[in-house]
């Protein structure tokens, strides 16, 4: 007979999300969170089917205390705050980022996310296809940002090669990168972030009704 269930999905989010901040989604393996837990791999099958399984307990993990109640403002305030919410709790475990994509059908942390986002959308007049795009558009910024500021930040090596190019040959990259380089990791996603809403907010004024 299998000994009784003694661990919670808690528990075993937490020791997922620890491997996988220590080691990355590569070292994020069935052996590698039953160490983590003091069990066999095979003791810990009998709480997940495998990997995939695990990746979803962690998305829920980090995002289940996502605040997505919208605060008093204006839809596209509304949309900003619940993106700043999400990125702000994705942020302290970047390694999580691949597994957002992976596991946006099937975590309920995304979809309480998903549904608030939604909300601000239709109270803006979107709805059907544009409805699609918009939730798409952000959510395709909100995992780009994050990836990009994980293995790509203004504030490094990267961005000093390229303000290092011949401005002959590159003036307009070269000269953009070395403005690149002042620019807060905030102030970045905030602007870029700026410029999505301001296209919704154009959409939204042609919205019938």
């Amino acid at each position: 007979m299998p000994r009784p269930r003694s661990l919670t999905p808690a528990q075993l989010a937490d020791a997922a999300l620890a491997v996988l901040d220590q080691d990355g989604p590569a070292g994020l393996t069935m052996r590698a969170v039953a160490d983590r837990l003091g069990m066999s791999t095979m003791a810990l099958y009998r709480y997940v089917a495998g990997r995939a399984e695990l990746e979803r307990l962690v998305v829920d993990r980090v995002l289940r205390d996502i605040d997505v109640t919208p605060p008093p403002a204006p839809w596209d305030r509304q949309v900003a705050a619940l993106m700043e919410r999400a990125r702000a709790a994705v942020a302290e475990h970047p390694a999580t980022v691949p597994l957002l994509v992976a596991h946006r059908h099937g975590a309920a942390g995304v979809w309480r996310w998903s549904e608030a986002v939604l909300t601000a959308l239709t109270a803006a007049g979107l709805d059907g296809t544009r409805r699609v795009v918009a939730l798409r558009a952000l959510t395709a910024y909100l995992i780009g940002a994050l990836q990009n500021n994980r293995l790509g930040p203004l504030a490094g090596p990267g961005t000093e090669a390229l303000a290092a190019l011949p401005p002959d040959d590159h003036p307009l990259l070269a000269a953009t990168a070395a403005d690149a380089g002042g620019l807060a990791a905030d102030d970045e996603f905030r602007g870029g972030l700026d410029l999505l809403l301001g296209g919704l907010r154009a959409e939204a004024d042609g919205a019938p009704g």
